[in-house]
């Protein structure tokens, strides 16, 4: 079987009466977790940005709080997690302010949390791709935004990331 179009599948629930709408989203609500927590997002938090982040924030400072330290394949292996919830609901969002505010937090998180991230160059790695990310964002903000945005940024000490920057050890 092969997937429609997305702009046949607009067109084709255009034409259906709200209740089978209705009936269609909670079909796919049942396959899939993350399509829950999408539709979860857009029906109740995507009104109130600042308490979505707030609380994202607060998810992200109880996951690093968590973190098993007795072994860095661990350590690693919890960052990646962390990291990968972070984009996730960065991609429910949609918004590039919303982004910049939980890259920027993710950074500080994992820059006081102590983990020797320079000397894996995995962990450094990723690392600096979302100081890129960060920086990438920020310059598709508003300009007052990007200048407040940037000030907070230097605070953190997170230069721009060079191409060829390698790891300190």
């Amino acid at each position: 079987m092969k997937a429609s179009t997305l702009s046949a599948l607009k067109k084709e629930l255009a034409t259906l009466p709200a209740g089978d709408v209705v009936e269609l989203c909670l079909r796919l609500v049942k396959y899939k977790k993350e399509n829950k927590e999408l539709l979860s997002y857009l029906l109740f938090d995507a009104g109130d940005e600042k308490e979505f982040i707030r609380s994202v924030k607060a998810e992200i400072y109880q996951q690093f709080s968590e973190i098993n330290m007795s072994h860095f394949y661990f350590v690693k292996k919890s960052i990646r997690k962390i990291l990968k919830t972070t984009q996730k609901y960065i991609r429910y969002s949609g918004r590039k302010q919303t982004e910049v505010e939980l890259l920027l937090y993710f950074a500080a998180k994992m820059k006081s949390s102590g983990i020797p991230y320079r000397s894996s160059n995995a962990l450094h790695n990723m690392f600096q791709n979302q100081v890129r990310k960060i920086h990438a964002a920020i310059s598709m903000l508003h300009e007052d935004l990007q200048h407040d945005y940037s000030n907070e940024l230097a605070q953190l000490h997170l230069p721009a990331a060079s191409a060829g920057e390698t790891p300190f050890v």
